[in-house]
C-alpha cells in the first residue's frame, strides 16, 4: 500500500481517539478526494449521520468555481443543514488531512454559516 495513505490513516486514527461527536455537539467529518469534497455531521454515540453536504449537490455543481471555492460552498451548505436540524456547535474532524486549502475552506464556510467549533 502507498506509504502516504498509510501515514494519513494513522493520523486519522489518532484524531478519532480524541474527537467524539454527541447528539448535542456532533463531529463535523470532512473527506477530500481529488475532485470532490464531502462533509457530514455525525453523532458517534448513536452512530448516525445528522446532516451531510458534498460538492456533488446540484446547486454547487452548477457554479463553475475552483475546488477551494466549492469547498467553502460545501461548508456553507452543511451549516445551513445544521441550522435546520437545530445544531449550533460541533467538533471538527479534518480526517487526517492538513488544516489547509480545501479543508480550511470548508471550516471557514461552516463558521460563516453559523456553526461554532
Amino acid at each position: 500500500m502507498n506509504s502516504k495513505l498509510v501515514q494519513r490513516q494513522k493520523i486519522r486514527y489518532r484524531i478519532r481517539k480524541k474527537v467524539m461527536g454527541t447528539a448535542a455537539r456532533p463531529r463535523l467529518s470532512v473527506f477530500r478526494s481529488n475532485m470532490e469534497i464531502y462533509a457530514q455531521l455525525v453523532d458517534d454515540d448513536n452512530a448516525v449521520t445528522l446532516a451531510s453536504a458534498s460538492s456533488k449537490e446540484k446547486d454547487i455543481v452548477a457554479q463553475k468555481v475552483t475546488k477551494v471555492e466549492k469547498a467553502k460552498l460545501v461548508g456553507l451548505a452543511i451549516a445551513r443543514k445544521a441550522a435546520e436540524a437545530n445544531i449550533t456547535s460541533c467538533t471538527f474532524d479534518r480526517g487526517g488531512n492538513l488544516y489547509h486549502g480545501r479543508i480550511k475552506s470548508v471550516a471557514d464556510g461552516a463558521r460563516e454559516g453559523g456553526l461554532q467549533f
